[in-house]
């Protein structure tokens, strides 16, 4: 027998053969279901939308309808949902899988969410003997697909140890990264979430100008590229605008609805947000001039359609 940790969890490692109970199977459910089925593990999965039975149980994993009867007897409960509403109604109040999950179980938080929604109910998961730690992703449904996701964790340093065996599985073993304590995990995805936002909008306000006045947009982003201004997502991501690509992996609302929660942040802890505000302004009100869309990147729509021109290169 292992040692046990604050949770209240043994800290031997988890070995494959053990149960893991998956919540969702969305865009980026399934293909962690289907990468843990093929790594060994025993795998259930569970989810509102019962029409994505098939394709879980072409996945290798086993389809159960009722979300407390899959976390039942579980070791691991492993949720995957869209956003902070959805984990806060699966895991509080009196149908919370917390209570279906047997004591010495741990909970494991894929999501994207902010650790001012989710303090209590880990604090509840915890009274109840379940280790909790968060591991929001980095990283779209193909990194989810090839297993190389990157994970931002947050909790308790032996659960960590436990459950590195199935993070390692789901993600790139070189970015699964303890950040902190409980919390700490959310945070950080949620800070790399701001400034990614805030690039796309400060970079296309600057091309659209740069553009206006005669420079070539490709040219431009190349010479900003190499420069002190130089960043990925100038290097990577900006080219995608310039094909017409607005990565339509994740949509507007929940883009809205994570810099909502880092501006609920920043008030909490009393720093200045001033720009992030803007930025969080800007894609509120593209979400409400496209709807709820897939596009992390509509904000930049919204600034081509107001500046009456797209970012594209000079093709001649």
């Amino acid at each position: 027998m292992g040692s046990h940790d604050e949770d209240g969890l043994t800290e031997s490692p988890l070995r494959p053969g053990a149960r893991i109970a998956v919540a969702g199977a969305g865009r980026m459910g399934l293909p962690i279901s289907r990468n843990l089925a093929v790594a060994g593990f025993d795998v259930v999965v569970t989810d509102v939308r019962h029409d994505l039975a098939d394709a879980v149980v072409a996945g290798g994993a086993r389809w159960e309808p009722s979300g407390s009867a899959a976390a039942a007897g579980a070791d691991v409960l492993v949720t995957v949902l869209p956003g902070i509403p959805e984990i806060r109604a699966l895991m509080s109040g009196p149908e919370s899988l917390v209570r279906a999950l047997p004591a010495g179980a741990a909970w494991l938080d894929l999501t994207s969410s902010s650790p001012l929604a989710m303090r209590e109910i880990q604090q509840d998961a915890r009274s109840r003997g379940i280790a909790v730690l968060e591991a929001p992703m980095g990283g779209g449904p193909e990194a989810a697909d090839a297993g190389t996701l990157r994970l931002f964790a947050g909790g308790n340093p032996s659960t960590f140890r436990r459950l590195l065996p199935l993070l390692e599985v789901i993600a790139d073993p070189d970015h699964v990264v303890l950040v902190g304590g409980s919390g700490h995990g959310y945070t950080a995805k949620l800070l790399v979430n701001l400034l990614w936002f805030g690039q796309a909008v400060a970079t296309a306000e600057a091309v659209l100008l740069g553009q206006s006045a005669g420079l070539d947009a490709e040219a431009l982003r190349v010479l900003l590229a190499g420069s002190a201004a130089g960043s990925e997502f100038l290097r990577h991501d900006l080219a995608r605008v310039f094909s017409g690509d607005y990565l339509p992996l994740f949509g507007l609302d929940r883009c809205v609805e994570e810099l909502e929660a880092v501006t609920e942040l920043f008030r909490d802890r009393g720093v200045p947000s001033e720009l992030s505000e803007v930025v969080t302004r800007v894609h509120r009100q593209a979400a409400e001039r496209f709807g709820p869309v897939d596009g992390e990147l509509m904000a930049i729509a919204l600034l081509e359609e107001r500046a009456g021109a797209l970012l594209r290169p000079d093709r001649a």
